[in-house]
């Protein structure tokens, strides 16, 4: 008697009897059973989100071989013949026919290596040598190697959110190394296992099953001490402004005047994250292949080279776009050092980005939104020689020439940047003499106290009431703390200098933190000419 199917063989007196297992799914012989339909949970990710996905395997006719199907990328079918050989050096018997595996569902892009598993486990279960019951509720992830062991993959931290999210009695199966980064998810269960016999049995409760880790604690990194920095008094006020409301900064001075020490030095003022926005940075990390056991709660610090690419900075590549270094510096500071030699395309990109807080990159297939809302510092040298406007040394460039070099910052762009500060080279008794400025715990103590007296005023106001920073509150909000004489004041100044009604909102919400650093609840005249000041540094002299 022959397989219909497959022309093979067989055997009366095997057909005849049900294989071990077969009536309650349990394992048995690969070959007794073969139209099992097995069912694996897995996770693919777009962004940040996370979209369920069954990894359905079944054997059929056909030559030995694992077909996958599914929109899989070339990661996902290159998976057959890492997991046959995986699973043959780990001692199961895989079907002589074809085994054809759908990731379903079938319109959805699959990338990556994280799939392995799920593919590895559903083939066992199709072949029946693991029973559909246990990976019943199972969510897989993780690379499998040559040999069966399990490695990591990129995304683990948003993958183990959203499964918790489509089910929150899943119990999430990965690879040892990053169980502890899966574990950061509140109430999932975390296996971690270490190579795909270690996976079956564990499922299989032949071995016990590992308790889900103990999550990382979070670390506060260690920041350069503002005190470090000599003299630039102004430019140190400007900076914890700047912290205290979260505003956009742009220093320009001749190079080794500190401008790079200063912005360095931000973090460390800066309060820590919330646990929600340290694991919303953990995430965006995981994405491109970081550790979240390095979870920390100060804000990130992100200076990319002024080469670096406009996909590089906001986002992209080939598929599914990832995350730039803008969504990286996400709950924290952005440094663009050397911003005029940057292309004014890449720099024009952040324009939307600033403003909404987040990123939208389109592709053919894909639409992914990111997180980024960042505290942008930039530094430059204010003309081609750098010593335009110095006291120092003289400028040997042309004025069409250090115009047409601050032109790179576009007109909308710079309209965005709230504190514009002009700095001057340290004299030699500053640079010799005692250290004249506050350490970082003083300055941060301020800042820490101002953001607290921004968050209990501005939740009264619906319209305020999701504004985590002074800068994001909206510009009818802040007016009702300033008079009409000051506003006036402010109108005036706007008006004379050419500046945008942009400029006169931004200028407004500046003096606001200016005057929650002062402790006091109405903005004065001397909060928005302060505000003004800041501007002028480099707006009133180009």
């Amino acid at each position: 008697m022959t397989d219909g199917r497959t022309g093979r063989r067989l055997d009366p007196d095997r057909v005849a009897s049900p294989a071990p297992g077969a009536d309650d799914g349990g394992e048995g012989d690969p070959s007794a059973s073969p139209d099992v339909l097995a069912r694996v949970g897995a996770i693919a990710l777009t962004g940040l989100d996370g979209a369920a996905v069954g990894a359905e395997a079944a054997v059929g006719g056909g030559l030995p071989q694992i077909k996958i199907v599914g929109l899989p990328d070339a990661t996902v079918r290159e998976a057959a013949d890492r997991i046959r050989l995986a699973c043959q050096r780990s001692g199961f018997d895989l079907p002589d026919t074809k085994v054809v595996v759908n990731l379903a569902p079938a319109g959805l892009r699959k990338e990556g290596s994280g799939f392995d598993l799920p593919v590895a486990l559903a083939v066992l279960v199709a072949s029946r040598q693991l029973a559909p019951a246990a990976v019943r509720g199972v969510v897989a992830r993780g690379e499998l190697g040559l040999d069966g062991r399990l490695r990591g993959t990129p995304g683990t931290l948003p993958a183990a959110t959203a499964a918790q999210r489509h089910d929150p009695d899943t119990v999430f199966v990965v690879a040892e190394e990053v169980a502890d980064e899966a574990a950061l998810v509140t109430g999932l269960e975390v296996v971690g296992v270490s190579s795909v016999r270690h996976a079956v049995e564990v499922l299989a409760g032949r071995v016990p099953r590992p308790p889900t880790p103990r999550p990382p604690d979070p670390v506060r990194r260690v920041v350069p001490d503002l005190a470090d920095v000599r003299g630039q008094s102004l430019a140190r006020r400007g900076l914890e402004i700047a912290a205290a409301g979260g505003h956009h900064v742009l220093m320009m001075g001749p190079p080794g005047c500190g401008k790079s020490m200063l912005a360095r030095r931000l973090p460390g003022i800066l309060p820590e994250l919330t646990p929600a926005e340290a694991l919303e940075v953990a995430a965006i990390a995981s994405i491109v292949g970081g550790r979240a056991d390095d979870l920390s709660v100060t804000p990130p610090f992100r200076d990319p080279h002024h080469a670096t690419s406009t996909a590089g900075l906001i986002g992209g590549g080939t598929g599914v776009a990832r995350p730039g270094e803008l969504s990286r510096a996400h709950c924290g500071v952005l440094f663009l050092d050397e911003v005029l030699e940057t292309p004014r395309s890449t720099l024009d990109a952040l324009r939307e980005p600033l403003e909404q807080g987040r990123i939208v990159l389109v592709r053919s297939r894909s639409r992914v939104t990111y997180p980024a809302r960042v505290q942008l510092v930039a530094a430059a040298n204010p003309c081609p020689c750098g010593h335009a406007g110095s006291t120092t040394r003289p400028c040997r460039c042309r004025p069409d020439q250090v115009q047409r070099y601050r032109s790179r910052l576009s007109g909308p762009l710079l309209d965005r940047i709230d504190l514009h500060l002009e700095l001057q080279p340290v004299t030699e008794d500053v640079l010799v003499g005692p250290s004249d400025g506050e350490p970082t715990a003083t300055v941060a103590a301020r800042v820490a106290a101002a953001r607290h007296r921004a968050a209990e005023r501005w939740p009264s106001d619906p319209a305020a009431a999701e504004a985590r920073l002074t800068r994001d509150v909206p510009a009818r909000v802040v007016r009702a703390t300033v008079s009409r004489v000051t506003q006036a004041r402010l109108a005036r100044a706007v008006e004379s200098l050419g500046w945008s009604a942009r400029t006169f909102d931004r200028c407004l919400r500046v003096a606001r933190t200016i005057a929650d650093l002062d402790e006091v609840d109405r903005v004065v005249d001397e909060h928005v000419d302060e505000a003004v000041a800041y501007r002028l540094d480099t707006e009133g002299r180009a």
